[in-house]
């Protein structure tokens, strides 16, 4: 399975809007298999989206979100996990062995119903 995150030094990036990066990491039997970095423009919507269908993302963790870019990533079969926030490597640990990343990693503030 190939998750991507929106990063900021070694955090989730606060905002997806004003993202630049996304963290790519590819995961095998609860395993870091493979990490790679991936520029994008969010403001071109669609690009991004294709992008990461392309590279076989089927999970976006990301931060707080606008409804546009999260219906064009749902539209797009990638399953959005929002409002995370903390170290980008525990979270990654996290996910892989299958545990929920609410409440631990939840933004303040924030009710998470897909985490």
């Amino acid at each position: 399975m190939k998750i991507a995150l929106t990063v900021w030094d070694e955090r989730i990036s606060p905002v997806f809007d004003s993202a630049h990066t996304f963290l790519i990491v590819d995961i095998k039997n609860e395993k870091i298999k493979k990490i790679s970095y991936k520029s994008f423009d969010p403001q071109q919507e669609y690009r991004f989206a294709e992008d990461l269908n392309r590279l076989g993302v089927e999970v976006l963790i990301c931060g707080a979100i606008s409804e546009v870019h999260s219906i064009l990533i749902e539209a797009s079969s990638i399953h959005l996990i929002p409002f995370i926030g903390g170290n980008v490597n525990e979270i990654i640990g996290s996910y892989a062995k299958g545990n929920s990343l609410s409440p631990c990693f939840l933004m303040p503030g924030c009710r998470g119903n897909n985490v």
